[in-house]
């Protein structure tokens, strides 16, 4: 857990000189052998305000906990997020244990953030992909290395404890990690407590190596992660268990045959468990059970070939998939039976794809060319559950096969200090298992449930994407975009002859295709050194999202910003920060939307090194929303409000 740096690469470049640049975006999350937190805002943070620090994510809020990620304004069946490019599905339908939430910063290396088809390595997408990659020592020659660290945050008397003990040599690296954080309900600004949103969880890792040969290494890991007693206060059910272990075998090789090198494969397993909970709330209309499990096996082996000017990266990868999650509704009239329902019947998923990349050097430029071939086929494998599903549609099969498919261009060209980028793709998804076979699932933003259509047709979309840098001496100023046309766009839509199955629902919704949808994403990026050891930023996002009709698309994000000052000189670390939006004038009230209000909050923090003997203290102190500021934004869920003023404390020692 170490610093954060978005862009993360320091790049002294002689004069002529040509790096290729995608249109992709690094958190770095650690760096070992270093102890340096001064750029980053909170060390001790979550994984979720990570990924909400970078210009393209943003996270879907239900409470304190769990917040799902979106990027370019689409959301988890959209996007592939992988842990150390393993698939991973969570097993909540309502996406309340999104991937992000089974790992912690401590596991962590970096997050690679990759917009649109730049993301078809990890799997297929639409909006893009986030790569968690784990931190590793990697053979290093450092011995024996460990720490501890501890932090509290005042607002909803959060308290964090962990450790890491890692030993390496070049022969074998063994790496451990454990850390617990327990929270209570959090304060709005203002002073207003915001039930239900309390937390308890703990994630141990244990990752390790052992050379073979010198150039050849097994590397095997293995995640539990662990929480209990979560409040979802725009939920109106709260989780009593969320629980995942992850597990991998790799074989890495250097030198393959011919000219193929960098040669890595891998075997993992994950399960994960998830159970709603509604027996803490008050006023419950009838009490519901809802657990769910998602089981997933799969593999990857890829490779790389440089010859002349080409640079190939070839992957084949697969997962298969298990998804089951049920609903008991149990009567307050102690005469009448309960009622059972799959909501997820039982969907086995199994998806086999091809991914072939091409960077070509173009004496002056780059072209990088990249395509997957896909196949996937899912079935329900409960009778029960299909029965259930062809109530509404009689003539469904038990299977459905999908072809998948990507290709994607993007050329880049330096004329000093100039950086230009543009780029075009298309990409193909299938239905997400809720949007195929979910039955009667409650969606409390709209207050509607929901039911899946197996004969979806796959979702289409093109992408055209440009990006522009300048970059001399103490300042670089960028301006980036992108473009999605995408063609049989999911979405629910209401059919009035169905009737509800959640008490006081409005309605039910069906998944169906639109004819078509537009979202566009630009911003805008600033980065100036003041004096050495001060830097200023500034950052600008605009994002537009309509259907076929000109109808605004829910979730869209108004006008967004941010600036901030930062200074280090190594021991001592501060920063001033600001961010806030505009109203959230395109919204769309058939989706429970409404005008969000325009917001400014500003935070400070202030860090210290201090060295023992060899070994190394780290304290920081920070104030977030200065002015305990009432506010929420486009993505909180039924415009839960955020968190008001925050005094947060972390202590690190390090043992090297």
């Amino acid at each position: 857990m170490f610093p954060l740096y978005i862009g993360a690469q320091e790049l002294v470049l002689p004069q002529d000189s040509i790096i290729r640049i995608n249109l992709d975006e690094v958190i770095l999350i650690s760096a070992r052998k270093t102890l340096d937190y001064n750029k980053q805002p909170k060390p001790l943070s979550s994984l979720d305000e990570y990924l909400e620090s970078s210009k393209k994510v943003d996270m879907v809020k239900r409470g304190a906990y769990a917040w799902e990620p979106t990027l370019n304004n689409m959301y988890s069946e959209r996007l592939s997020v992988t842990i150390d490019g393993m698939r991973i599905f969570g097993a909540c339908t309502d996406k309340m244990d999104p991937i992000t939430s089974y790992v912690d910063v401590s596991n962590l290396s970096k997050a690679h953030i990759a917009s649109g088809q730049q993301g078809a390595e990890h799997g297929t997408t639409i909006g893009g992909a986030i790569n968690l990659e784990l931190d590793k020592s990697n053979f290093r020659d450092t011995g024996l290395e460990g720490n501890l660290e501890t932090g509290f945050e005042s607002n909803n008397e959060m308290n964090v404890v962990g450790g890491q003990l890692n030993y390496s040599n070049s022969k074998y690296f063994v790496d451990t990690d454990i850390i617990y954080r327990k929270a209570g309900n959090y304060y709005a600004g203002g002073g207003e407590e915001v039930s239900f949103s309390q937390f308890e969880k703990y994630n141990f890792s244990a990752l390790g190596g052992y050379k073979i040969a010198d150039d050849k290494a097994l590397i095997a890991s293995f995640i539990f992660d662990e929480a209990r007693d979560i409040g979802y206060p725009a939920l109106t059910m709260d989780v009593s268990l969320a629980r995942a272990m992850i597990a991998s075998l790799g074989y890495e090789q250097d030198e393959l045959w011919g000219s193929l090198t960098n040669w890595k494969s891998k075997l993992y397993f994950n399960t994960v468990t998830h159970v709603m909970d509604d027996t803490k709330r008050p006023d419950v209309a009838i009490h519901m059970d809802m657990p769910g499990w998602s089981d997933t096996y799969g593999y990857f082996s890829e490779a790389q070939l440089k010859k002349e000017k080409h640079s190939f990266l070839f992957k084949l990868d697969g997962y298969y998939n298990r998804s089951y999650a049920e609903m008991t509704m149990y009567p307050n009239d102690p005469d009448e039976l309960p009622m059972f329902m799959l909501t997820w019947p039982d969907v086995r998923t199994a998806n086999t794809g091809v991914y072939v990349e091409d960077e070509l050097d173009l004496n002056g430029s780059f072209l990088k060319l990249a395509t997957r071939m896909t196949v996937q086929n899912q079935k329900v494998a409960d009778e029960f559950g299909l029965n259930s599903l062809r109530i509404f549609y009689p003539e469904m099969e038990k299977s459905k096969t999908r072809f998948l498919k990507s290709i994607s261009g993007q050329w880049h060209k330096m004329w000093m200090p100039w950086h230009f980028n543009v780029g075009l793709s298309y990409g193909d998804r299938a239905p997400s298992v809720s949007e195929g076979y979910g039955f009667y699932l409650f969606n409390s933003f709209d207050n509607h449930d929901y039911i899946g259509d197996p004969e979806l047709d796959n979702e289409k979309s093109v992408e055209a994407n440009t990006k522009i840098s300048w970059e001399k001496s103490k300042f670089k100023f960028t301006a980036e975009a992108n473009y999605f046309h995408i063609t049989d766009y999911i979405i629910g839509d209401i059919d009035p002859s169905l009737s509800v199955m959640t008490i006081g629902a409005e309605g039910v919704k069906v998944y169906k295709n639109l004819e078509y949808a537009n979202l566009f994403n630009a911003s805008l990026e600033m980065k100036y050194g003041l004096l050495e050891h001060l830097n200023w930023n500034a950052v600008l996002s605009y994002h537009r999202g309509t259907d076929n009709e000109g109808g605004n698309l829910p979730f869209m994000s108004p006008i967004t910003y941010g600036s901030g000052l930062q200074f280090d000189n190594r021991s001592i670390s501060a920063a001033f920060q600001v961010k806030g939006a505009g109203k959230q004038r395109n919204y769309n009230p058939n989706f429970g939307e409404d005008e969000t209000a325009a917001y400014t909050v500003y935070s400070v923090t202030l860090g210290k090194t201090f060295a023992i003997n060899n070994d190394a203290v780290y304290a920081k102190f920070g104030v977030e929303n200065i002015f305990d500021t009432y506010y929420s934004t486009y993505t909180d869920w039924k415009n839960i409000p955020r968190m008001g003023r925050n005094f947060f404390l972390t202590l690190t020692y390090s043992i090297n």
